[in-house]
Protein backbone atom coordinates (compact mmCIF):
# COMPACT_ATOMS: atom_id res chain seq x y z
CA UNK A 1 0.00 0.00 0.00
CA UNK A 2 1.24 2.97 -0.98
CA UNK A 3 2.46 5.71 1.51
CA UNK A 4 0.11 8.90 1.38
CA UNK A 5 2.38 11.90 0.88
CA UNK A 6 1.94 14.40 3.83
CA UNK A 7 -0.09 17.87 3.24
CA UNK A 8 3.26 20.54 3.09
CA UNK A 9 2.67 23.97 4.41
CA UNK A 10 1.04 26.59 2.75
CA UNK A 11 3.80 28.98 0.83
CA UNK A 12 3.46 32.47 2.27
CA UNK A 13 4.23 35.83 0.45
CA UNK A 14 5.88 38.27 2.29
CA UNK A 15 3.31 40.39 1.93
CA UNK A 16 1.14 37.89 3.99
CA UNK A 17 4.44 37.95 6.61
CA UNK A 18 4.35 42.08 7.16
CA UNK A 19 1.90 42.75 9.61
CA UNK A 20 2.58 39.59 11.89
CA UNK A 21 6.60 41.56 11.19
CA UNK A 22 5.02 44.84 12.25
CA UNK A 23 3.18 43.39 15.99
CA UNK A 24 6.68 41.09 16.83
CA UNK A 25 8.04 44.74 16.34
CA UNK A 26 5.86 46.45 18.68
CA UNK A 27 6.26 43.57 20.90
CA UNK A 28 10.17 43.87 20.96
CA UNK A 29 9.40 47.77 21.50
CA UNK A 30 7.12 47.20 24.67
CA UNK A 31 10.04 44.51 26.46
CA UNK A 32 12.64 47.57 24.96
CA UNK A 33 11.23 50.05 27.19
CA UNK A 34 11.31 47.77 30.07
CA UNK A 35 15.10 47.45 29.95
CA UNK A 36 15.27 51.02 29.19
CA UNK A 37 13.47 51.62 32.52
CA UNK A 38 16.08 49.12 34.95
CA UNK A 39 18.24 51.35 33.57
CA UNK A 40 16.59 54.52 33.86
CA UNK A 41 16.60 56.08 30.74
CA UNK A 42 12.93 57.32 31.37
CA UNK A 43 12.47 59.49 28.09
CA UNK A 44 13.71 56.59 25.93
CA UNK A 45 11.66 53.70 27.75
CA UNK A 46 8.16 56.09 26.93
CA UNK A 47 9.71 56.58 23.11
CA UNK A 48 9.26 52.84 23.06
CA UNK A 49 5.72 52.40 24.55
CA UNK A 50 4.84 55.15 21.84
CA UNK A 51 6.79 53.04 18.86
CA UNK A 52 4.42 49.97 19.81
CA UNK A 53 1.42 52.31 19.89
CA UNK A 54 2.86 53.29 15.99
CA UNK A 55 3.43 49.46 15.41
CA UNK A 56 -0.20 48.18 16.85
CA UNK A 57 -1.95 51.10 14.49
CA UNK A 58 0.23 50.08 11.26
CA UNK A 59 -0.40 46.43 11.52
CA UNK A 60 -4.23 45.68 11.48
CA UNK A 61 -4.57 48.77 8.75
CA UNK A 62 -1.80 47.25 6.68
CA UNK A 63 -3.25 43.32 7.09
CA UNK A 64 -7.10 45.36 6.04
CA UNK A 65 -5.42 46.96 2.95
CA UNK A 66 -3.58 43.68 1.78
CA UNK A 67 -6.12 41.63 2.60
CA UNK A 68 -3.82 39.46 5.09
CA UNK A 69 -6.24 39.73 8.28
CA UNK A 70 -6.25 36.51 9.59
CA UNK A 71 -7.60 35.02 13.11
CA UNK A 72 -3.96 33.97 13.82
CA UNK A 73 -2.86 37.14 13.32
CA UNK A 74 -5.67 39.07 15.15
CA UNK A 75 -4.76 36.56 18.27
CA UNK A 76 -1.02 37.42 18.27
CA UNK A 77 -1.76 40.83 18.20
CA UNK A 78 -3.83 40.77 21.59
CA UNK A 79 -1.17 39.20 23.14
CA UNK A 80 1.32 41.96 22.22
CA UNK A 81 -0.56 44.33 23.75
CA UNK A 82 -0.95 43.19 26.69
CA UNK A 83 2.86 42.82 26.92
CA UNK A 84 3.39 46.15 25.20
CA UNK A 85 0.30 48.00 26.44
CA UNK A 86 -0.15 46.76 30.19
CA UNK A 87 3.10 45.05 31.64
CA UNK A 88 5.32 47.06 29.89
CA UNK A 89 4.01 50.83 31.32
CA UNK A 90 2.77 48.98 34.22
CA UNK A 91 6.96 47.82 35.01
CA UNK A 92 8.14 51.43 34.26
CA UNK A 93 5.45 53.11 36.83
CA UNK A 94 6.35 51.28 39.07
CA UNK A 95 10.14 51.63 38.51
CA UNK A 96 9.45 55.28 38.44
CA UNK A 97 7.32 55.86 40.92
CA UNK A 98 5.90 53.29 42.71
CA UNK A 99 8.40 51.48 44.05
CA UNK A 100 9.11 53.28 47.10
CA UNK A 101 5.57 52.27 48.05
CA UNK A 102 5.39 48.53 49.07
CA UNK A 103 3.21 46.24 48.48
CA UNK A 104 0.35 49.00 47.75
CA UNK A 105 2.36 49.77 44.28
CA UNK A 106 3.62 46.54 43.28
CA UNK A 107 -0.82 45.88 43.76
CA UNK A 108 -1.50 49.05 41.34
CA UNK A 109 0.80 47.68 39.14
CA UNK A 110 -0.94 44.41 39.37
CA UNK A 111 -4.34 45.68 38.79
CA UNK A 112 -3.23 47.64 35.69
CA UNK A 113 -1.92 44.90 34.02
CA UNK A 114 -4.84 42.43 34.83
CA UNK A 115 -7.38 45.04 33.54
CA UNK A 116 -5.20 45.34 30.39
CA UNK A 117 -5.31 41.68 30.05
CA UNK A 118 -9.30 41.68 30.99
CA UNK A 119 -10.15 44.43 28.44
CA UNK A 120 -8.38 42.73 25.44
CA UNK A 121 -9.94 39.61 26.23
CA UNK A 122 -13.29 41.62 25.76
CA UNK A 123 -12.69 43.03 22.64
CA UNK A 124 -11.77 39.83 21.28
CA UNK A 125 -15.09 38.40 22.27
CA UNK A 126 -16.83 41.73 20.95
CA UNK A 127 -15.09 41.21 17.14
CA UNK A 128 -17.32 37.98 16.44
CA UNK A 129 -20.37 39.73 18.28
CA UNK A 130 -23.17 41.51 15.68
CA UNK A 131 -23.42 45.41 16.43
CA UNK A 132 -26.37 46.55 18.24
CA UNK A 133 -26.79 49.58 16.75
CA UNK A 134 -25.56 50.82 13.44
CA UNK A 135 -23.17 53.38 14.55
CA UNK A 136 -21.22 50.95 17.19
CA UNK A 137 -18.49 50.68 15.26
CA UNK A 138 -17.87 54.43 15.89
CA UNK A 139 -17.27 53.67 19.61
CA UNK A 140 -15.11 50.85 21.97
CA UNK A 141 -16.55 50.01 25.01
CA UNK A 142 -14.17 51.26 27.52
CA UNK A 143 -10.55 52.82 26.54
CA UNK A 144 -8.70 51.00 24.31
CA UNK A 145 -4.76 49.39 25.56
CA UNK A 146 -2.77 51.36 23.53
CA UNK A 147 -4.79 54.46 25.06
CA UNK A 148 -4.95 53.03 28.66
CA UNK A 149 -0.80 53.00 28.23
CA UNK A 150 -0.95 56.35 27.43
CA UNK A 151 -2.90 57.79 30.34
CA UNK A 152 -1.13 55.42 33.16
CA UNK A 153 2.30 57.41 31.34
CA UNK A 154 0.58 60.84 31.24
CA UNK A 155 1.89 62.52 34.29
CA UNK A 156 5.71 61.11 33.42
CA UNK A 157 5.19 62.77 30.02
CA UNK A 158 4.55 66.00 31.48
CA UNK A 159 6.97 65.76 34.23
CA UNK A 160 9.69 65.85 31.01
CA UNK A 161 8.46 69.24 30.76
CA UNK A 162 7.60 70.41 33.57
CA UNK A 163 9.16 68.57 36.00
CA UNK A 164 7.84 69.14 40.07
CA UNK A 165 7.46 66.40 43.03
CA UNK A 166 3.58 66.10 42.49
CA UNK A 167 3.68 64.75 38.88
CA UNK A 168 6.60 61.88 40.19
CA UNK A 169 5.07 61.41 43.31
CA UNK A 170 3.78 57.57 44.28
CA UNK A 171 -0.01 58.49 45.27
CA UNK A 172 -0.20 60.93 42.40
CA UNK A 173 0.76 57.97 40.13
CA UNK A 174 -1.04 55.12 42.22
CA UNK A 175 -4.33 56.94 41.47
CA UNK A 176 -3.82 57.93 37.86
CA UNK A 177 -2.86 54.45 37.24
CA UNK A 178 -5.53 52.92 38.63
CA UNK A 179 -8.00 55.22 36.99
CA UNK A 180 -6.75 53.99 33.56
CA UNK A 181 -7.38 50.35 34.55
CA UNK A 182 -10.50 51.16 35.76
CA UNK A 183 -11.40 52.65 32.40
CA UNK A 184 -9.87 50.30 30.26
CA UNK A 185 -12.20 47.57 32.08
CA UNK A 186 -15.45 50.00 31.93
CA UNK A 187 -18.08 50.19 29.75
CA UNK A 188 -17.90 53.84 29.36
CA UNK A 189 -18.02 54.36 25.03
CA UNK A 190 -15.44 56.58 23.78
CA UNK A 191 -14.65 57.09 20.00
CA UNK A 192 -12.96 54.80 17.99
CA UNK A 193 -10.05 56.86 15.57
CA UNK A 194 -10.08 53.95 13.14
CA UNK A 195 -13.84 55.04 11.92
CA UNK A 196 -13.09 58.73 12.09
CA UNK A 197 -14.16 59.48 8.76
CA UNK A 198 -13.11 63.28 6.98
CA UNK A 199 -15.17 64.73 4.65
CA UNK A 200 -13.42 65.66 1.02
CA UNK A 201 -13.72 69.35 1.67
CA UNK A 202 -11.82 69.49 4.70
CA UNK A 203 -9.10 67.03 3.72
CA UNK A 204 -6.56 69.40 2.92
CA UNK A 205 -7.29 71.22 6.42
CA UNK A 206 -6.93 67.59 8.28
CA UNK A 207 -3.69 67.44 6.30
CA UNK A 208 -2.46 70.85 7.52
CA UNK A 209 -3.66 69.91 10.83
CA UNK A 210 -1.43 66.87 10.45
CA UNK A 211 1.65 69.02 9.40
CA UNK A 212 1.46 71.32 12.23
CA UNK A 213 1.01 68.08 14.81
CA UNK A 214 4.40 66.20 13.14
CA UNK A 215 5.93 69.53 13.72
CA UNK A 216 5.55 69.62 17.53
CA UNK A 217 6.36 66.50 17.95
CA UNK A 218 9.80 66.73 16.34
CA UNK A 219 10.21 70.42 18.42
CA UNK A 220 9.07 69.45 21.49
CA UNK A 221 7.82 65.94 21.91
CA UNK A 222 6.59 65.79 25.44
CA UNK A 223 4.78 68.81 25.33
CA UNK A 224 2.96 67.31 21.95
CA UNK A 225 2.32 64.02 23.68
CA UNK A 226 1.17 65.52 26.56
CA UNK A 227 -1.35 67.74 25.14
CA UNK A 228 -2.63 64.38 22.80
CA UNK A 229 -3.01 62.71 26.53
CA UNK A 230 -5.17 65.71 28.14
CA UNK A 231 -7.10 66.45 24.84
CA UNK A 232 -7.79 62.33 24.58
CA UNK A 233 -8.80 62.55 28.51
CA UNK A 234 -11.48 65.48 27.40
CA UNK A 235 -12.54 63.74 24.99
CA UNK A 236 -14.03 60.89 27.03
CA UNK A 237 -16.60 62.51 28.20
CA UNK A 238 -17.76 63.90 25.52
CA UNK A 239 -18.52 60.67 24.42
CA UNK A 240 -20.39 59.27 26.89
CA UNK A 241 -22.58 62.22 26.28
CA UNK A 242 -22.47 61.90 21.47
CA UNK A 243 -23.09 58.24 22.40
CA UNK A 244 -26.42 58.89 24.65
CA UNK A 245 -27.88 61.38 22.32
CA UNK A 246 -27.71 58.75 19.48
CA UNK A 247 -28.91 56.22 21.28
CA UNK A 248 -31.64 58.19 22.94
CA UNK A 249 -32.52 58.98 18.80
CA UNK A 250 -32.29 55.52 17.86
CA UNK A 251 -34.76 54.26 20.86
CA UNK A 252 -37.86 57.40 19.45
CA UNK A 253 -36.86 56.37 15.79
CA UNK A 254 -37.24 52.77 16.52
CA UNK A 255 -41.09 51.81 17.48
CA UNK A 256 -41.89 49.31 20.01
CA UNK A 257 -43.11 45.99 18.76
CA UNK A 258 -45.91 44.18 20.65
CA UNK A 259 -49.04 42.45 20.26
CA UNK A 260 -52.65 43.46 20.67
CA UNK A 261 -54.67 41.26 23.56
Amino acid sequence: MPLRRRPGLPVLTLSRLVPNVLTLLGLCAGLTAVRLALMERWELAVAAIVLAMVMDALDGKIARLMGTASEFGAQLDSLADSISFGVAPALIVYLWALSGAGGIGWALALIFAVSCALRLARFNVKLHETKTYPWSERFFTGVPAPAGAGLALLPMVLSFELGGAILASAWFNGFVLAGAAALMVSTIPTFSAKRVKIPRSYLGLALIGAGILAAFLISTPWAALGAMGLTYLASIPVATIVFRRLLKRHNMNTPDVGTDR
